[in-house]
């Protein structure tokens, strides 16, 4: 599927910076809807060689992080949302978690985020993430809304 935000807009969009940027394209945006991002991961990922020595996995704290990420920019790429949310940071305060499956290098690993809730300083989001179709996390996400 082609990107319909390239790594460069991310980076423009995102507060984190490397190398904790971890989105690297969005793939599906239908605003006030939904978002589907990609994060690709490899071996040269600068934490594999210490997560885990004897066999590579995607530390769980980052593909929250993802989803986190994918969740902000639903938020800053949506137009349907208050005008300063487009230049608001966002204060990732409460995250309900499961983890099912493990993430490895060479899994592409897909984050997508619909909203819950929205009101005037905060969003709630949930947020799946998948490797070939199947689930390996989910999470309910709240932001508070701190404008610029």
């Amino acid at each position: 599927m082609p990107a319909l935000y390239g790594f460069d807009v991310i980076r423009g969009l995102l507060p984190q910076s490397y190398p904790f940027i971890m989105i690297d394209l969005v793939e599906a945006f239908e605003p006030g809807q939904y978002i589907v991002c990609r994060k690709n991961i490899t071996g040269n990922e600068w934490f594999i060689p210490g997560h885990f020595p004897e066999k590579a996995i995607f530390p769980g704290a980052l593909i929250i992080e993802g989803m986190a990420q994918a969740g902000i920019l639903f938020f800053k790429l949506n137009k349907e949302m208050p005008s300063e949310w487009s230049s608001a940071t966002f204060l990732l305060t409460a995250v309900k978690t499961r983890f099912m499956k493990v993430v490895v290098p060479g899994d592409q690993l897909k984050l997508s985020c619909e909203p819950e809730k929205l009101i005037s300083t905060a969003g709630i989001v949930k947020c799946v993430a998948t490797v070939e179709d199947e689930v390996v996390a989910k999470a309910e996400m709240t932001f508070y809304v701190i404008p610029s």
